[in-house]
């Protein structure tokens, strides 16, 4: 059966997810304000090798892609994602909370710790909401 030209084979899906993978790192270096070589010598790699990932030319090992997300401060797992290492999964909550910039890490741990408080079952069934009658008789 003649294969459809249109539809890409294994090897070019590879290809493509490595070229992809390179644009979203440099994406993230760009996005960090740090320069290739900085990138390099704080993942620990050189900048050839970096420059190589970077154009979709090398495809890094998991071990690499670990360094890299440690030193671009993002996390491993959505490097793998890029990679096609992982399967990406939707974003929960967790993911949220933790991405939200305009929250301390302090307010992030305690919504975490309601959150999966909630989930597990550990929470009061039920929270008393304040009527209107009692907020009035607490500000007299």
């Amino acid at each position: 059966m003649p294969s459809d030209r249109n539809t890409p084979n294994a090897a070019e899906t590879a290809a493509s997810r490595v070229r992809d993978l390179g644009g979203f790192i440099r994406e993230q270096r760009t996005a960090a304000q740090l320069s290739l070589r900085a990138l390099a010598s704080r993942a620990g790699i050189s900048n050839p090798y970096l420059s190589q990932i970077e154009r979709g030319l090398r495809r890094p090992s998991a071990d690499i892609l670990q360094r890299v997300a440690d030193a671009l401060r993002i996390s491993a797992e959505s490097l793998y994602v890029q990679a096609g290492m992982l399967e990406e999964r939707p974003a929960g909550l967790d993911e949220h909370i933790r991405a939200a910039s305009e929250l301390t890490g302090s307010q992030k741990r305690a919504l975490l710790e309601i959150y999966h408080a909630f989930v597990a079952g550990d929470a009061p069934p039920h929270i008393p909401v304040p009527t209107e009658s009692q907020d009035t008789k607490e500000q007299q």
